[in-house]
């Protein structure tokens, strides 16, 4: 469990520190996500972000996990 935590820890820091290179990225704005903007009215709904995130962190705990 101590392990985890300083990973972890370690992990927020990078991306702390690393933030202003990140937020250039264009997650966000990827194909296949969806935005709806009308006069009075804005919609955005992060599809492929959501998932391109979600197999990001699945193999990254897959990787810690099988060892």
């Amino acid at each position: 469990m101590q392990q985890l935590l300083i990973t972890l820890g370690i992990i927020l820091l990078l991306i702390g520190v690393a933030w202003p290179l990140l937020s250039k990225l264009p997650f966000g704005r990827l194909p296949g996500d969806i935005m709806i903007e009308r006069e009075n009215f804005s919609f955005y709904f992060p599809l492929m972000t959501g998932l391109l995130v979600s197999a990001v962190l699945s193999l990254i705990l897959w990787w810690f996990t099988r060892k």
